[in-house]
């Protein structure tokens, strides 16, 4: 499902298709990925609510679990200047597996859970491959 937007819960269901990996030649060190060979992807989650701080108090908690998570590269919460009640989470992860890894993660479900009853409108989920995406260090 790369590129494929999902709402609702169906992020929780979808099965998702794994980006090709590189060809370039193995890493010097047996059974390490160079990082130039990683293919990230990034992923969003969009939030409505009428219940913001609420909903804010969920998805803080599930950042922090979040950027513990093997092969997450940053997590960001973010809030609409523009749309009240509009909450963004932004990811980014070293490969589409680790992200696939997250997504059937308890830490995942027990967020979506607890966004039960705070949703205006089911979550916006869409899936990112990279064009150029780099950490700045």
């Amino acid at each position: 499902m790369v590129g494929a937007k999902l709402s609702g819960l169906e992020f929780l269901t979808a099965e998702w298709d794994v980006l090709p990996m590189s060809d370039a030649p193995e890493s010097p060190v047996a059974g390490e990925q160079a990082e130039e060979e990683m293919e990230p992807v990034m992923v969003t989650m969009t939030f409505q609510t009428a219940q913001p701080d609420e909903l804010l108090a969920v998805l803080s908690k599930y950042v922090v679990l979040c950027r513990g998570a093997s092969g997450c590269r940053n997590v960001d919460l973010v809030a609409s200047m523009t749309k009240p009640g509009r909450l963004v989470i932004v990811q980014k992860w070293e490969s589409p597996e680790h992200q696939g890894e997250h997504f059937d993660s308890s830490v995942m479900v027990d967020m979506a859970t607890a966004c039960t009853g705070l949703l205006s409108e089911p979550p916006d989920i869409d899936l990112y491959e990279a064009v150029t995406m780099h950490d700045l260090k």
